[in-house]
């Protein structure tokens, strides 16, 4: 709800209110609602508050309360209020018109170092302990929310985004060259395996699912938060689990709806947003409130060029889940005239770092615009569900069964399957075959390895150390391995890296258009809870993702429910897009392999031999290429690079 800053002296030398005035001036390029600070001698704090939640009109932010020495400011939407109200015995008569920052306040008071731990939401915020002389903040498991620091062992400077940090005179802009490294060397969408670390060198971010303590002699980053935490669900029957299910869903979602603004929802023709969109909107038309959804679209005479799996354009989807649910009000955007390529500059401006996600950026911005002019206050999503609500990975599952001499098992759900998709069992069994044995199906059908290109200067390389780092991590260099989505699963909830980009292009665009997005499919108790669940409800009779597709019958139209032969391709025609801008776009390809700076980064021959094959534009499946990949995250690059060096 808001973008925080603040100031703390460790060694009793007087805080310059210049230096926090100016960290709250480069906050005014983003909207507010309110502007407030508070300082002592020690500490200064700062808020540029969006009213988002009903309770927050008018909030008091910072906050500090005389009696017991505390100060918070706080950007944060707290989602568990009623267990906290009974845990932290609020009374009732308090309970409406409570702000979010005081719970977490009341939070800290009762449990200390541990509160983070029994918070469930999207925050990130700083306390000072007066009593005990200590700065104590958090961010939420999985960094919904974005903080910064600069720590040098005599003060601590903290904002919700980097650029404000740099008004202060003693901090400097100068790269992180392990980061770079780290962001050039790996194939993957992730940045660095240092879920601290940032792009630059003076600065740091308070990882996903951390807490920060600092006292007049150190600064600890303890993780409060590790997954998964509780043994498995064992329920007695399919109903008992989808009920199960329905009820913490519903709970997450209903809770995410709390804001005096209008609801939206990006709305795709899959299972995961579909099913955000409908209870969200069946529960609000009890409110008397509708539903605004906004759709991803194709350009007008878009020719789909993806395989029969895949659907570009899922409006006819969309449409029917709009019709089906009702209390849906839907907008369908094909962002004519934007690309990817020409909202590179707004995305570095928003993110202040280079980024690797290009494919949907002019679509994601697009929305938020758009949601903007229509005074949406949340904007609903369900980003994380392949991972959490709509699990349920077929192949992968036949393959376990197999591994562990479950045959009958496997035969049953091998041959059910095959009737389901209507797809010969030859090819699904050499599918499951090279998942259980992946290291024959290379060696028998494969003739030599594929490597992703490698986009890093090889000397660069050497010298940061970088693919030994990555191997280290487990990081698949080449990306060259079959994946295993067990594993991957795993991966996504143990490995913080993983959440960083995805919080910080959230939480960042949420300031420009003041609403925040917001994602049930992330919420910590359905996370919990789909962790918890065995891999027989997610994957049963040959139905793959077969918890939710259960449990929204008569809640989703079934041609979206029952749907296993397509799923979306969003951004398909990012290559069409790209049209009237191509000959722009070679051109700085080859401005950038003149650049002797970026020389020293990037495999410059790489570039060029690419650029080659792309003079004249490409076929529109191109957009998924690897070696447009390398060239679009190259020109990211050269253009944060040109603007910081």
């Amino acid at each position: 709800m808001s973008a925080i800053a603040g100031i703390y002296h460790l060694n009793d030398e007087p805080i310059n209110l210049e230096h926090g005035r100016s960290l709250m001036k480069a906050l005014e390029k983003f909207p507010a609602d309110d502007i407030q600070v508070w300082n002592n001698e020690q500490v200064f704090f700062g808020c540029h508050a969006q009213w988002i939640t009903p309770e927050s009109i008018g909030e008091q932010l910072p906050y500090y309360d005389y009696e017991k020495q505390l100060a918070i400011t706080a950007d944060a939407i707290i989602d568990n209020r009623e267990e906290l109200f009974e845990r932290l015995q609020v009374e009732r008569s308090r309970q409406k018109a409570i702000t979010d920052s005081e719970l977490i306040l009341l939070a800290y008071e009762k449990w200390g170092e541990d509160s983070p731990k029994f918070l469930v939401g999207d925050f990130a915020y700083m306390i000072w302990d007066g009593r005990k002389q200590q700065m104590f903040g958090a961010r939420d498991f999985s960094g919904s929310r974005t903080l910064y620091y600069f720590f040098d062992q005599r003060k601590l400077s903290f904002c919700t985004v980097m650029n404000p940090l740099f008004e202060l005179p003693y901090i400097d802009r100068n790269l992180n060259k392990e980061w770079l490294a780290d962001f050039l060397a790996n194939p993957g969408m992730f940045e660095s395996v240092d879920s601290s670390s940032v792009v630059f060198k003076s600065l740091h971010q308070l990882p996903p699912s951390h807490s920060l303590l600092l006292g007049k002699k150190k600064l600890t980053l303890s993780r409060y938060c590790h997954l998964p935490e509780r043994e498995q669900l064992i329920l007695h029957s399919n109903l008992e689990y989808e009920e199960a299910f329905l009820d913490v869903y519903q709970r997450a979602i209903t809770s995410r709806l709390r804001t005096y603004r209008k609801v939206g929802a990006h709305l795709s023709g899959g299972l995961d947003s579909g099913s955000v969109a409908s209870i969200a909107a069946k529960t609000l038309h009890k409110e008397n409130k509708q539903l605004h959804s906004f759709s991803y679209v194709p350009i007008k005479d878009f020719e789909d060029w993806t395989p029969k799996s895949r659907v570009a354009n899922e409006r006819p989807f969309i449409e029917s889940t709009v019709e089906f649910v009702g209390n849906i009000k839907a907008e369908y955007l094909d962002f004519e005239g934007k690309s990817s390529f020409s909202v590179i500059d707004e995305w570095l401006e928003v993110l202040e770092t280079p980024y690797k996600f290009f494919e949907n950026t002019f679509w994601l911005k697009g929305i938020f615009e758009r949601a903007k002019q229509e005074e949406i206050g949340i904007l609903l999503n369900g980003q994380r569900g392949n991972w959490t609500v709509s699990w349920g990975p077929a192949l992968e599952y036949q393959a376990l069964l197999l591994k562990k001499f479950r045959f009958i098992h496997f035969f049953h759900e091998f041959q059910m399957y095959s009737k389901n998709l209507g797809v010969k069992k030859s090819n699904i069994a050499s599918v499951v075959g090279k998942k259980v044995f992946p290291s024959l199906y290379k060696h028998l059908f494969q003739k030599e390895d594929y490597h992703f290109p490698v986009l890093i200067n090889q000397d660069f390389a050497n010298k940061m150390n970088v693919f030994e780092k990555l191997q280290e991590h487990g990081i698949d260099i080449t990306g060259d391995s079959l994946p295993n989505w067990y594993e991957m699963r795993e991966k996504q909830f143990q490995h913080l890296y993983y959440w960083n980009i995805t919080g910080t292009y959230s939480s960042k665009l949420s300031l420009p258009y003041s609403l925040w997005d917001r994602d049930p499919t992330n919420d910590l108790r359905v996370v919990r809870f789909c962790l918890s669940v065995p891999e027989n409800q997610y994957v049963q009779d040959g139905l793959d993702r077969a918890l939710i597709r259960r449990s929204m019958k008569n809640k989703l139209p079934d041609r979206v429910r029952l749907n296993l032969r397509t799923r979306g391709a969003q951004g398909a025609d990012g290559i069409p897009r790209m049209s009237h801008d191509w000959k722009n776009f070679i051109h700085e390809i080859e401005e950038l392999c003149k650049d002797p700076v970026i020389a020293d980064y990037i495999n410059v021959q790489l570039i060029k031999n690419i650029k080659d094959k792309f003079k004249e534009l490409p076929s529109a499946h191109i957009i998924y290429d690897a070696e447009f990949k390398i060239l679009m995250r190259s020109l990211i690059f050269y253009r944060f690079m040109k603007n910081h060096t």
